[in-house]
């Protein structure tokens, strides 16, 4: 019995020494993203084409909302032909302008690919800096401020970004 509990203690008392000797610290991703110039352009390109897209979709939708209104006011006096007729125009556009909003805005949307194609190689490059930085400096667990709900405190002293923009090249304050 004394020996299971000198076993237990001496893995535990290695255990908890092996856990307090892991380095811990985070980052404020969204600081870092600040900063970088490459990310402000992408990301002003990223919301000129959203904007774009969404006037576009918003005129279909006003054009829709129009023929609707029209067809409610105007469908009792229209023969059975060009009532049935009507329907299925507003039917039809209904279903196009979904059908964009899908194509502009879904999850492999046109936003969603451009998104990927200007934000994901900057992101990348704010990654490696931070793998380089981390691996230097040897922390074992590095967290996102910006991303992460439960972070609920985090020493000012544990925060990598700075180093993270130093390692981009970027000049900090």
């Amino acid at each position: 019995m004394k020996l299971k509990l000198f076993i237990l203690s001496i893995v535990f008392l290695f255990g908890t020494s092996f856990a307090f000797s892991q380095k811990y610290a985070y980052i404020d991703s969204d600081y870092i993203l600040s900063k970088v110039q490459e990310y402000k352009d992408a990301k002003t390109k990223l919301d000129k084409l959203a904007e774009m897209w969404t006037a576009e979709i918003e005129e279909r939708y006003k054009v829709l909302n129009e023929k609707k209104e029209n067809f409610a006011r105007e469908e009792v006096l229209l023969p059975k032909e060009e009532r049935e007729r009507r329907k299925a125009e507003i039917e039809k556009l209904e279903i196009e302008t979904m059908e964009l909003q899908k194509t502009r805005f879904g999850v492999k949307g046109d936003y969603f690919q451009k998104r990927q194609q200007l934000v994901k190689p900057i992101q990348d490059k704010v990654f490696d800096a931070l793998a380089e930085v981390a691996s230097k400096k040897r922390y074992v667990f590095v967290f996102d401020k910006a991303n992460q709900s439960n972070l609920v405190y985090a020493d000012p002293k544990t925060d990598l970004s700075d180093y993270v923009l130093k390692e981009l090249g970027i000049s900090v304050k």
